[in-house]
Formats: C-alpha cells, sequence, structure tokens
C-alpha cells in the first residue's frame, strides 16, 4: 500500500474511528485500525460490538491494507506537521511520513482482523442537527450501571413519519419525539441503542442528513462518508410515554436562562445529593440551597404560576439536566404536590411536546 492524503483529513478521521478502540481489548488486533487503500482510503475499528468505519478521499499509488495500533496512530496523526502526510507498507512496516518527520510502526495480520458487520437496511434519515439535539435531551437520563443493561440504552421507537427516543435510570424519564423520513411509510421499529454510541454518533455529525438502519439485532449510522454499527440491547423497556401524560393541578412557567443560572448559583452551597428547594408563589419562586456547615444561597425570580402555592424540591443536576433539553425561551414545570414526579416541557405546553423530562422530587426536610 502507498498513499499520500490530507494531514487534517487524516488526523480527523483516524481520532473518529479510534473512539470505538476498546481500553482494554481481549486480543491484539481489536486495538488495531485497519485501513484499507482503492478508490478512496477506509478506516475500519471493530470491537464485536461496535464499529465505525471512516472513508476519505486519497492520493492511492498502491493498493492495499494495513492494521495499525489505533491509539498510536491517532496519537500520531494530530500531532504532525501541516504538510501531506505519505503511508507506506514495507515489510512488517507502516511508513509515515510528514515533512521531516518520520515513523515506522509494527502492524499486525490483517487476516486476523474480525470481518466488519454489513450495515442493515436502511428505515430512514433525519437531519444531522435534529438527531444530535434529540439525542442530546435525552442521553442525560440514561443509566451508567452496566448490571441494567436496559437503564444504559436510548429506546428509539419508530412510526410512519415519526420518531421517539427515550431514556430513563429510574429516577428520571427525559423522551423527544420528532419527524424525519422514512424509507416506506409504514414503517414501525422499537430498539434499545446503547446511549454511548449514540452520544458519540451526534458528536461526530457534520451535516447533511443521518440514515439510520436497523435489522438482525444490529442498528446502523451513517452521515458524511462516516458508518457506525452497534449490536442492540434487549428490549424490554418501561411504559414510558403513559408516565408522561398525566393532568396536572400547578403549572409554573418560568424563563429557562435566568433559572439555570440561579439554580447553578444556589447549588453551589448545597452539600453533595442534598436538595434544592423552589418555593411557587404567585409571580415568583424562591430558590432556597444550603443551611449546613457549609452556608446557604437564596434567589428570587418572576414566573407565572397557575394553580396553588407550592414548594417542591430535587436534585440540582437532575433538574438542570431536563432544563437544558428545552429548546424554547419558557420551560413549563407541572407539578401535582410536593412527593410527585414533576414534568419539565416546552412552553406552549401541548400533551404532543417535543420534548418532555419527569423528574422524582426529594422529600422535604425539616
Amino acid at each position: 500500500m502507498k498513499i499520500r492524503v490530507n494531514r487534517d483529513v487524516l488526523a480527523d478521521a483516524v481520532a473518529w474511528a479510534a473512539r470505538v478502540l476498546p481500553s482494554r481489548p481481549v486480543m491484539p488486533v481489536l486495538s488495531g485500525l485497519l485501513l484499507v487503500a482503492g478508490e478512496e482510503l477506509s478506516l475500519s475499528a471493530f470491537d464485536y460490538d461496535v464499529s465505525a468505519q471512516a472513508r476519505i478521499d486519497a492520493d492511492v499509488a498502491e493498493t492495499g491494507g494495513v492494521l495499525i495500533p489505533g491509539r498510536l496512530l491517532a496519537e500520531i496523526s494530530r500531532s504532525l506537521p501541516g504538510d501531506e502526510v505519505q503511508i507506506v507498507t514495507e515489510g512488517q512496516e507502516a511508513v509515515l511520513t510528514c515533512g521531516s518527520a518520520e515513523f515506522g510502526l509494527i502492524t499486525m495480520p490483517v487476516e486476523d482482523f474480525p470481518t466488519m458487520p454489513t450495515m442493515p437496511p436502511a428505515v430512514g434519515a433525519v437531519g444531522g442537527g435534529v438527531f444530535a439535539s434529540a439525542v442530546g435531551q435525552v442521553a442525560p437520563a440514561s443509566s451508567r450501571d452496566d448490571t441494567l443493561p436496559m437503564l444504559t440504552g436510548i429506546r428509539v421507537d419508530i412510526e410512519g413519519e415519526t420518531v421517539t427516543m427515550a431514556a430513563t435510570d429510574r429516577y428520571r424519564i427525559a423522551a423527544r419525539t420528532f419527524a424525519w423520513r422514512p424509507a416506506r411509510p409504514d414503517v414501525a421499529v422499537s430498539a434499545m441503542v446503547p446511549a454511548r454510541v449514540l452520544v458519540e454518533v451526534a458528536k461526530s455529525l457534520r451535516g447533511g442528513e443521518v440514515q439510520i438502519a436497523m435489522g438482525d439485532g444490529v442498528a446502523g449510522f451513517e452521515s458524511v462518508g462516516r458508518s457506525t454499527t452497534v449490536r442492540l440491547l434487549d428490549e424490554q423497556f418501561i411504559d414510558y410515554r403513559t408516565r408522561l401524560t398525566s393532568d396536572w393541578s400547578i403549572r409554573a412557567d418560568v424563563r429557562v436562562g435566568p433559572f439555570v443560572d440561579a439554580i447553578k448559583r444556589v447549588a453551589l452551597v448545597a452539600e453533595r445529593n442534598t436538595a434544592i428547594r423552589l418555593s411557587f408563589t404567585q409571580g415568583q419562586v424562591t430558590l432556597r440551597a444550603g443551611g449546613g456547615d457549609i452556608g446557604r444561597g437564596t434567589e428570587v425570580l418572576e414566573c407565572d404560576l397557575r394553580g396553588d402555592d407550592i414548594e417542591i424540591a430535587f436534585q440540582s443536576q437532575f433538574l438542570l439536566d431536563g432544563l437544558t433539553g428545552i429548546e424554547t425561551e419558557l420551560a413549563r414545570i407541572n407539578m401535582e404536590s410536593p412527593t410527585r414526579p414533576a414534568l419539565i416541557q416546552d412552553v406552549p405546553g401541548d400533551a404532543d411536546a417535543a420534548f418532555r423530562y419527569l423528574v422524582m422530587s426529594l422529600r422535604l426536610g425539616s
């Protein structure tokens, strides 16, 4: 193999593909990036659960393939000078040259690299911005506890021209609904996708559309020359829709920006995992936290309250995760009592609001 490629393009593609490399590979070859030069240069990584492949333009003098330690290649690529990069295979080495810098990297047997999974059938497409926004809204509600795999995933429910993503860690539920372009009008698919993979896919989007594919226990995502496949989790999930629909006797509309800033300020004196209290009265909300060994904080903001006065408490970060998912100027906090969960959603707060976030309240102490 002998190729020349733009340094920035190479570094970007290597960094993107290398993100799925396992930190502790069960086999040495799984730590490698497979570079294959044909009409273009493809860079692939696969750990039997997640695959990533980037395709970039390159000047290919000799076709071929080489398996190079991926994390080392990523570190070298981003440290190179701004000249064109040449990669040539010579025996057991891949010689990488850029300007006056030269690296001879020991390669691994290409034939030992596992066969990359095929992309399942496409079920539709959505704009990259909408996809990234939806993932960013629901992913904070997913769990990091691998002992309960269901809670580490994002539920994707596809029904015709509508997609709903949802996640829960038992303490809150986040759901986002958006329109998309289905491959066929009657498509109906449900899947549990690992949240960490969807987050990485969303981070890497650079515009355009995201093609979504599903089939045989695998999901695939493709956009702008980059594709990812991932093995799906068990389909078991809670009935989140019924929990997000209710009649609320109290609702408060607040301006998202000032409210988020106030929560962050007041929470500075809250000890870890302690509550931040919200006292809603006609025309205002009072935020309180602290009162222990550190100190206390209080701030008052305007709000539009419909219903009875109420004092309710939340874990501050859970509250912030919901509010930062709101894309309108105002957020609506729907409440029933201090001991029941509250529903945060966009304003106007239609029953079919695009983003809904149900969060557990905390018991109010003395």
